[in-house]
């Protein structure tokens, strides 16, 4: 599962829309339930399912036979999980016999009385009639799955116009019992079949091969669908619509794109790489992707990022992109996810995370897998960016240091969903691989997965996996960071003694609680390359003595760049520029840039460094660099403005090309007048938008002509550059466009639409204008306020009510009080 986050305003900051906010929680999980793994009972054994939809009423009707087997005791009765369901009967079928069978039902789960004692081992097939009601379901969702009524209905009644008539289902965590009755735990295994009758017009996909296709009289097609590896209920998917098929091959196995007829001609662009993922990933853990396809369907109002169910991974519309988009689309917001999903195939779906608390097993692995594949593909700069800003993520989250990895006390499943189970697991699995080096490392992986196929595995059987293959414990580890919370908070300082030729390195922990065993590289600089030496801390303060011939030119601590760890490094910063010159990591480049950034725009050396990072060969950092002058400070602006418009012009990122659109702008020289026009004619959305933004501040006029004839382009960076040109220039009559475009925009849009809402607001002394606007900053700011969003939306209203008369001012003052009183 990718999660489905908030970005606005570098509120929460990942990618491609992922964020979110941990549920609340007592001070000591203690407090919280102890979630034991779910017993067996009864074993799922083949799950058959034959079932139609009634698209007007929203219902499934589903026909199941469910074989199973007592597991380890006799037993006599059934509980299956069913969500919302009319029951209609409940069968004990024996070839052609058939017993009906007595059963108890709340709504939340049957509790079948089977017609016999039956032993261990021996299995028995169920049968069920029912009715799944999915939109009368009231049902929970969380913060990375926005819903969980199981089975969603899109558009049914084709009432809104150009939108796809759909069907798509979401089983994790338990929705799968949503629509169809089942022991609906991640602990549990069964093969499956599915029959779907649908429109014949419609396309269908599911989990396994398609068996057959059959035609009905009455214009409707029965697709079967059949699972012959056993997984886990929550894994199982349907989706029906409107798809065209783009179809790759993968070692003689299908590989299959499923996209909306208009994006069909963009499929291989979208998912092109994935037969290059299945073979590299297949190698690199020495297990071959296991089942006997592999498709990717994307879906309208999915409730989260993506879903790696079995052999058929289900994607939300933002993967979906014209030739135009694509030319924006960053590894981060896209291609990150698929890979993301991919690597789920081997750590989630063919070994599954025993209970939920073991959510690691599945979603660490995942978040791992997006930097190990840019490693592959992109290279070490790209795979350590991206690491990175996924531990910055969770670091910037106090809440989540809270929490162990593992967590057997939680509120809610859902909670689990987390920073934590993502972002800090995978930058763990960074430093274990460090730790062990790459062939032990992945040699341990494969143990793991072949040891426990088409089974669950947990943290312990993943410790044990990698103790065999490395043959030392790792109790300390796993203790530390999976079983444990939090992380090291540390101060690093340094002393040259000339006289004894020695450099120390004093490292203190000053995080409460646990004192963290590190494994650390310290690199020594001397006559300009690197002395590497291996050390390990286990104290709260470690003084490192090292005897050097001279004194080093940089001290480099975690020269490897892996370590999850909140550092204060005081070192000063002509080490800094020797690091970004010098040091081999993108993580060295980016403390460096970031050390400049925070000096005071009057220091000519961390002017220097930024000027010369805005030509760094990794595209982020190039971005971050920018991001990092102080435009605004006259010395920087001449330093800068000639470097920026020489990268402009051999800049190849689009967004970093917006980005320099946008820096220029700042400067508002008449001189960029023809950059800014010419710009404007990109292919680029990104480029375009900010083109239109950069010629506002040069040629008003202009800018406001093109604007309008922009306007009808919906396209996110168009309709936001065409409304911050409105906001500056335009009058009361441009309004219903920069209100309308707000309206119709996702959470995303409108966070990036705030400014030129309030900005309108401020500038025109307009009261339709004023009170349209504070409403909707004001839901925004209070349906999103446990984001964050409160604060800025509070500072542009305390801007916008400046100036304004006195029952103007009572209106916005009102929104500001009913955003600081809610809850």
């Amino acid at each position: 599962m990718t999660k489905a986050f908030l970005l606005g305003l570098g509120l929460l900051g990942a990618a491609p829309a992922f964020a979110q906010s941990p549920a609340a929680r007592p001070d000591s999980a203690a407090l919280l339930p102890y979630r034991e793994s779910a017993r067996k009972i009864n074993a799922l054994v083949h799950t058959k399912l034959d079932v139609r939809f009634d698209y007007a009423k929203r219902y499934l009707y589903g026909r199941e036979w469910v074989t199973l087997q007592p597991v380890a005791y006799a037993t006599d009765s059934l509980r299956l999980d069913a969500k919302g369901m009319d029951i209609k009967s409940v069968t004990m079928v024996n070839g052609n016999d058939a017993k009906t069978l007595r059963f108890d039902y709340n709504q939340e789960q049957m509790l079948v009385h089977l017609d016999k004692l039956y032993p261990p081992g021996q299995q028995y097939t169920v049968y069920i009639e029912y009715t799944a009601k999915p939109d009368e379901l009231k049902a929970k969702g969380s913060q990375a799955i926005t819903d969980a009524k199981g089975l969603y209905f899109i558009n049914p009644d084709s009432s809104v116009a150009g939108k796809p008539r759909q069907i798509w289902t979401q089983g994790e965590t338990e929705s799968s019992s949503a629509w169809f009755p089942t022991i609906d735990k991640p602990n549990q295994k069964t093969t499956a079949e599915i029959s779907m009758t649908v429109p014949a017009r419609y396309v269908t996909l599911s989990n396994g091969r398609l068996d057959s296709q059959k035609p009905n009289n009455d214009g409707t097609r029965t697709d079967t669908w059949k699972q012959e590896l056993p997984h886990s209920p929550y894994l199982f998917m349907m989706a029906v619509g409107d798809f065209k098929i783009a179809k790759d091959t993968w070692r003689g196995k299908e590989v299959s794109y499923y996209l909306e007829p208009k994006y069909a001609p963009f499929a291989k662009q979208i998912f092109g790489n994935t037969p290059e993922m299945l073979e590299f990933f297949s190698q690199r853990l020495g297990v071959d992707y296991a089942w006997n396809k592999y498709a990717q369907i994307v879906v309208r109002d999915y409730v989260s990022g993506a879903m790696e169910n079995t052999s058929a991974t289900l994607h939300g519309e933002f993967l979906q992109k014209d030739a135009r988009e694509l030319l924006d689309a960053e590894y981060a917001s896209g291609e990150s996810v698929i890979a993301h999903e991919l690597f789920h195939q081997w750590f989630g779906d063919l070994v599954t995370a025993e209970s939920w608390s073991n959510l690691t097993v599945n979603e660490s692995f995942a978040d791992f897998s997006e930097a190990l594949w840019a490693e592959h593909k992109y290279g070490q700069d790209a795979a350590d960016a991206h690491a990175y800003q996924y531990m910055r993520n969770y670091l910037r989250s106090p809440q989540d240091a809270q929490k162990n990895l593992v967590r057997f006390h939680y509120a809610d499943k859902e909670d689990m969903f987390d920073l934590v189970s993502y972002q800090k697991g995978g930058q763990i699995l960074n430093m274990l691989r460090s730790y062990l080096g790459d062939d032990v490392f992945f040699a341990g992986l494969k143990k793991y997965l072949t040891d426990n196929k088409f089974g669950n595995g947990e943290a312990h059987q993943l410790r044990l996996a990698l103790e065999a293959t490395s043959g030392q414990d790792l109790n300390w580890f796993f203790n530390q960071w999976y079983f444990n919370s939090g992380h090291p908070v540390v101060t690093i300082d340094y002393a040259w003694d000339a006289a004894r030729k020695e450099q120390t390195v004093i490292i203190k922990q000053n995080q409460p609680g646990q004192v963290f065993q590190l494994p650390l590289a310290v690199d020594l600089y001397v006559n300009g390359k690197p002395e590497r030496h291996n050390v390990m801390l286990h104290q709260r303060t470690e003084t490192l003595r090292f005897p050097v011939a001279s004194k080093p030119s940089l001290v480099n601590a975690d020269a490897e760049k892996v370590l999850l760890w909140q550092k204060t490094d005081n070192k000063p910063f002509e080490d800094y520029v020797y690091q970004y010159k010098n040091a081999p990591r993108y993580v060295d480049r980016r403390e460096a840039v970031a050390a400049a950034a925070a000096r005071p725009a009057t220091d000519a050396a961390a002017r220097a460094l930024l000027v010369s990072a805005l030509n760094d060969k990794y595209t982020g950092l190039r971005l971050t660099a920018l991001s990092g002058l102080k435009l605004d400070d006259k010395a920087v602006q001449k330093a800068a403005a000639p470097v920026l418009r020489r990268q402009l012009a051999q800049e190849k990122n689009n967004n970093n090309q917006a980005a320099i659109l946008l820096a220029l702008a700042q400067l508002k020289e008449k001189k960029d007048s023809k950059l800014f026009t010419q710009s404007l004619n990109s292919q680029s959305y990104a480029v375009q938008g900010a083109a239109l933004r950069g010629l506002a501040g040069v040629q008003p006029a202009t800018a406001l002509a093109r604007a309008k004839a922009l306007q009808d382009d919906t396209h996110g960076a168009i309709s936001n550059a065409v409304s911050s040109v409105y906001a500056q220039y335009g009058d009361a009559s441009n309004w219903a466009y920069i209100r309308d475009r707000f309206d119709a925009a996702g959470v995303q849009g409108k966070f990036n639409m705030m400014e030129s809402i309030a900005g309108v607001m401020t500038r025109l002394n307009d009261a339709t204008v004023l009170r349209e606007g504070t409403e909707r900053l004001q839901k925004l700011a209070i349906d999103y306020k446990k984001y964050g969003a409160d604060q800025p939306v509070l500072g542009l209203l305390s801007e916008v009510s400046k100036g304004k008369s006195a029952d103007q001012q009572a209106i916005v003052q009102q929104a500001m009080q009913a955003i600081q009183q809610a809850q």
